[in-house]
Formats: C-alpha cells, sequence, structure tokens
C-alpha cells in the first residue's frame, strides 16, 4: 500500500477510483512512519468515517487535525483553536464564533455577497477564457470572510495569497513561501488588527473574541487564523468546483434558470462530487474496533471524505455529478462535534452562485484539463480554465 499521506498521490483523477475501491471494500489501512512520524491508521468508507468523526466517538481532535500530527508530536495549538479543541473548550470557543456563521447572520450576508459574485462575473464578461480557480473561486469566501472578521476590503488579496501558502505548500505554485511561513504572516497580519479592534470595537468577530474575558490574546489570534483559513480554503475549491461540474452537466445551468427550486440540492451535490476537505485526523481517547481493525488508545487516524462522499454501496454512480441527487448523505462538512461552522455560509455563498450562474451563463466548457493542486489536504485546483457562454440579453452586475 503506498504511503496515503504522499501528496503526490492526489495531483490526478486516478485517486478517484484508488478512493472508490478502498471505499467499497470498507478497507482500514495502517501506513508507516513516513509524512507522519509515527505512522497512522486510514479509513475510507461512509460508515466507518461517520464512526470515527461521530459525536459518541472515542478519538479527539486536539492532538491535531491532519496527518503529521498524533499523541507524541501534538498540534500546539491543540486545545485553544476551535478546529483542534474539544469538551468545555470547544463549547465556549462554538459559543463566540459560532453567532458569526450561522444560518440566519450567513443569510443576512446575502446581498453583499450576491454584488461581490455579480462585480466578478461582470469582470470576465469579455473574456474568452477564465480561470476560475483564479479569478472567482478564491474571492467570493475571501470577501465574506474577511467581512465577518472585519477584514478592510484593500487586505483581501494579501491574505487569499497567504491562504494559497498555508494549504498549498507542497504544490510548486506555492514554493516561495512554506506553509508554517504563510501562517506566520497571518497572525502577524492579525496580531496588529487585533491591537486596532482592542482600541476601537466594532461588530465583527475579532471584537466579540477579545470581549470575552476568558480568551487570551493567543486564543483570539490562533481562532482568527482558523477562520480565515476554515472559511476560504475549501469553500474556494467548491465554487471553482461547481464551473468543472457544470462543463460535466450540459444542461445543469439552464435547468436551475428554469427552477431556481432546484439550487438548494444541486448545492449540496457540489459539495459531495468536489469534497474538499480531504481527511479529518483524530486520535483513539481509547480502544476502538473498526471493521476488523483494532485501533490501540492513542492511534492516528485518517478520514477520508472524498471517498466516504463516493462510497458506491451508499451513491449510485457516485463519481458522476447529479444535481438533483437525493437522498445526498454526504459528508463534505464532516459530522460530530466537529461539524463545520461554516457550513452554512458555505452553502449560502454556494446558492448564490449558482443562482448569477444560471441567470448570466448558458454553458461551461473546459479550455483544457484541471490542474490540481498537489496536496494531501484540501482536494482543490491549482488551475481550472472555462470558456462561458454567456446569456443574450442579460449582465451580470444585475438580476436577470
Amino acid at each position: 500500500m503506498p504511503d496515503f499521506g504522499d501528496p503526490d498521490l492526489y495531483a490526478t483523477t486516478d485517486r478517484h477510483a484508488m478512493w472508490g475501491t478502498l471505499a467499497a471494500e470498507d478497507r482500514v489501512v495502517w501506513t508507516g512512519p513516513g509524512s507522519s512520524p509515527s505512522g497512522f491508521w486510514s479509513v475510507f468508507s461512509h460508515e466507518a468515517c461517520g464512526k470515527v468523526l461521530g459525536p459518541q466517538a472515542p478519538f479527539t481532535s486536539e492532538y491535531g487535525m491532519m496527518i503529521g500530527f498524533d499523541a507524541a508530536h501534538p498540534d500546539r495549538a491543540g486545545g485553544r483553536m476551535i478546529v483542534v479543541s474539544d469538551g468545555d473548550r470547544h463549547t465556549q470557543l462554538r459559543r463566540v464564533i459560532a453567532p458569526f456563521l450561522s444560518r440566519s447572520h450567513s443569510a443576512s450576508l446575502s446581498s453583499f455577497i450576491e454584488t461581490e459574485t455579480r462585480a466578478l462575473f461582470a469582470l470576465e464578461r469579455d473574456n474568452p477564457v477564465v480561470d476560475v480557480a483564479a479569478a472567482i473561486g478564491p474571492r467570493i469566501p475571501a470577501a465574506a470572510v474577511c467581512e465577518i472578521l472585519g477584514v478592510p476590503p484593500e487586505d483581501r488579496e494579501y491574505l487569499v495569497e497567504l491562504t494559497n501558502h498555508a494549504f498549498g505548500g507542497a504544490d510548486d505554485g506555492f514554493a516561495n513561501m512554506t506553509p508554517s511561513e504563510a501562517h506566520a504572516e497571518i497572525l502577524l497580519y492579525f496580531d496588529e488588527l487585533i491591537t486596532e479592534r482592542r482600541d476601537d470595537p466594532g461588530d465583527d468577530l475579532i471584537s466579540a473574541l477579545l470581549a470575552d474575558p476568558e480568551l487570551s490574546p493567543d486564543d483570539v489570534l490562533m481562532n482568527c487564523d482558523n477562520v480565515l483559513i476554515g472559511g476560504n480554503e475549501t469553500t474556494r475549491h467548491a465554487i471553482s468546483g461547481a464551473f468543472h461540474a457544470a462543463a460535466h452537466a450540459p444542461g445543469f445551468l439552464p435547468a436551475l434558470a428554469a427552477d431556481p427550486d432546484r439550487i438548494a440540492v444541486a448545492v449540496e451535490e457540489v459539495i459531495r462530487w468536489t469534497s474538499p476537505a480531504m481527511h479529518v485526523l483524530r486520535v483513539a481517547t481509547d480502544e476502538v474496533t473498526i471493521g476488523s481493525h483494532t485501533i490501540e488508545k492513542g492511534a492516528p487516524v485518517a478520514a477520508w471524505l472524498p471517498a466516504a462522499n463516493r462510497d458506491p454501496r451508499v451513491f449510485d454512480r457516485p463519481d458522476a455529478f447529479e444535481p438533483a441527487r437525493r437522498p445526498n448523505r454526504h459528508l463534505g462538512f464532516g459530522v460530530g462535534s466537529h461539524h463545520c461552522l461554516g457550513a452554512a455560509l458555505a452553502r449560502v455563498e454556494l446558492a448564490i452562485l449558482l443562482r448569477v450562474m444560471a441567470e448570466t451563463v448558458t454553458s461551461v466548457e473546459l479550455a483544457e484539463e484541471p490542474r490540481w493542486l498537489r496536496s494531501n489536504l484540501v482536494q482543490g485546483y491549482r488551475r481550472l480554465d472555462v470558456g462561458l457562454s454567456w446569456r443574450e440579453g442579460t449582465s451580470p452586475g444585475e438580476r436577470a
């Protein structure tokens, strides 16, 4: 078996056949030391991933949530950053952060997100080929998350570039800055912004974090980094993937234009089909049996979400993009207490994207095959060049 932490495994679409076999056979696989210093287990099926990530599962996130961390090599942010904290600490952080990412707050941002989305489409109207992975994908979530955090609009591009490096460091396209260097730059940026908000608080998330007396300045800093990267890095690839999906389904956009009520169901299929979050790591807090394998206490386990989301025992024609797919029990946002806090915001962003696409574009064609990130953490696009056929008599800047 290969080292499943090797990012080269995921640089082509051959990964889908590999994952499909592993999920169908409900494989539980041990990878020895290599990409991870102590080795790790991997699970791939929908059932096994749900068992590892479920609310009652004997696993913790506090040692780290990605391959390379384990009980002997813990994430220094464990117990302080929301994505790598459990129990009371996780509840405390969730209480402060969740209202800014809730369904109601995300809906209140709809007008802002739509304005940003239409402006991006208007900029590309005269371009015969658009790299949506650069021109559109990262900019919609960046605008929304920066608005939530209180980041000035003129700083968005800088932060988008840093998140590219923070999660794309294994990819040659981001070789001039390591992930650790990018995180350091993000922290330096937020350190300055936090100082400003301490003196002049607003109605943004940074001000709310600062107002909690139980959070230290370092806690605020780490969670700003978490929200920025969590809100940007996966949704951007789902947005880019919506264009890729539309290229595979020629009648998709006309059907949405004729019946916008189909959009909500289509959003779920975009999330399943793109599955940007590639793996989530947990460490066993007790001995547990998964399939026929005994996982010892303290062992790290990686749950591969794209494999679970194409498990042929759960999804008919799992490799096909089917915008009317029901039911759709995807694990794109995880499950359990660490179910993605930004899920509601991501759904709003994708729903607005699909509505604007359907109103202004009749079809999408690939100008060339996608170039994939070389990453074991994010399933995403390094480049996605497409041609857009614009609907006559409509302007992206205005509603159809």
